[in-house]
C-alpha cells in the first residue's frame, strides 16, 4: 500500500491522499494521535486493543466504526473498548448507511456518532466532517451499536429473499420486521426506540439489505443458490459480520427473553440444519400477531 499509494485487495481505483501515511507498525501509527479509528473486525477488535493499550496516551479519543457483537461475551464494541484500554478513554461509535467504496470516492454520505458525552460528539463532528461526509449527532450508544450489528443478520435473509427471486413484497416486508426485530432487542439493551428509526437503524438496514456492495446481502444470496457457508466465505475478501454476529444476537435475545425470529431462521441455514427455502417456510407459518408485538 505504501509503494501503490492504494489499497490494491479492498478499494484498487481509490488512490490515497498525499497527507495520509501508511504504516504497519502501531506505535508509529497511533504516536501523537488525538482520535484512533478502530475499524478492527469484531473478532479481531479485543486483541487488538490489549496491544496498543500501552500506546494510548491520556485525551485521545478511540472511535469505533466496528459494527458486531463479540460472541463469547455478547459485549458491543465500545465496551471493549472501555474494558481494554482504560475507563478513562474517550469513546465514540460511527455508525450508518456507508459503503467505504462510495465514501472513498467522495460521494455524499451520512451518518450517526454517539457518545455517552455531548462534547466527545461535538468534537468528532468536527473533525470528521467534510463537503461530501455528514453527521448526525446522538447520546444512544447501544441503540447505535445494536442497530448496527443486527443489521448485518437482517441482510443475509435479504439476501436470501434476493436469491430465491421472491420479489419485492417480500423483501420490504422483512426489512420492516427485520427492523421491528431489532428495535425490540436495542429497546430491551436500554436504548431509545427513535434511535432505530434514525440513520443507524433504518438507513443501515436498507443499504445493507439491498444494495450490491452488500457483503451479508452476497452471502445470503449464495446461499439461496445452494452454495455452503464455508465455500461462500473462503470465496471473500471481506468479512461478513452477519455470519458471526447472528448467533451472539440469539444469545443476547434469550438473556433478555426477547423473541428474534429472523434471526433464528438466519441461525439455522448458517448452520445448514434448513435450507433457505425451508427457513422462509418457516417464518411465513409462524403464528400471526399484531404489527405492534
Amino acid at each position: 500500500m505504501r509503494a501503490r499509494r492504494a489499497n490494491a485487495v479492498y478499494l484498487p481505483d481509490v488512490t490515497f491522499p498525499e497527507r495520509l501515511r501508511v504504516t504497519a507498525d502501531l506505535a508509529e501509527a497511533l504516536d501523537q494521535a488525538d482520535f484512533i479509528v478502530a475499524a478492527v473486525p469484531s473478532h479481531g477488535t479485543r486483541q487488538v486493543l490489549r496491544r496498543v493499550s500501552a500506546l494510548v496516551g491520556p485525551g485521545v479519543t478511540v472511535v469505533s466504526a466496528t459494527k458486531g457483537l463479540e460472541q463469547d461475551t455478547l459485549f458491543r464494541m465500545s465496551e471493549i473498548i472501555e474494558q481494554e484500554l482504560g475507563p478513562d478513554v474517550k469513546v465514540a461509535v460511527l455508525s450508518g448507511p456507508s459503503f467505504a467504496a462510495e465514501l472513498a470516492r467522495h460521494l455524499p454520505t451520512a451518518v450517526s456518532v454517539a457518545s455517552r458525552e455531548g462534547s466527545i460528539v461535538e468534537q468528532v463532528q468536527a473533525d470528521f466532517r467534510a463537503p461530501y461526509f455528514r453527521l448526525y449527532g446522538t447520546c444512544d450508544v447501544v441503540g447505535v451499536e445494536i442497530g448496527g450489528a443486527l443489521k448485518n443478520v437482517i441482510a443475509i435473509a435479504a439476501g436470501v429473499a434476493e436469491g430465491l427471486a421472491l420479489g419485492h413484497n417480500a423483501l420490504a416486508g422483512l426489512i420492516t420486521r427485520g427492523l421491528a426485530e431489532i428495535t425490540r432487542l436495542a429497546c430491551a439493551e436500554g436504548a431509545q426506540r427513535e434511535t432505530l428509526a434514525g440513520l443507524t437503524g433504518l438507513g443501515d438496514l436498507v443499504l445493507t439489505c439491498t444494495g450490491s456492495l452488500s457483503r451479508n446481502r452476497h452471502v445470503g444470496i449464495e446461499l439461496a443458490r445452494g452454495r455452503s457457508l464455508g465455500d461462500v466465505l473462503s470465496g471473500m475478501k471481506m468479512v461478513a459480520e452477519g455470519v458471526r454476529t447472528t448467533e451472539a444476537a440469539l444469545a443476547l435475545g434469550a438473556r433478555r427473553g426477547v423473541e428474534l425470529p429472523i434471526t433464528a431462521q438466519v441461525a439455522e441455514l448458517l448452520a445448514g440444519r434448513k435450507d433457505a427455502r425451508a427457513a422462509l417456510e418457516e417464518l411465513m407459518l409462524r403464528p400471526q400477531r399484531a404489527e405492534a408485538g
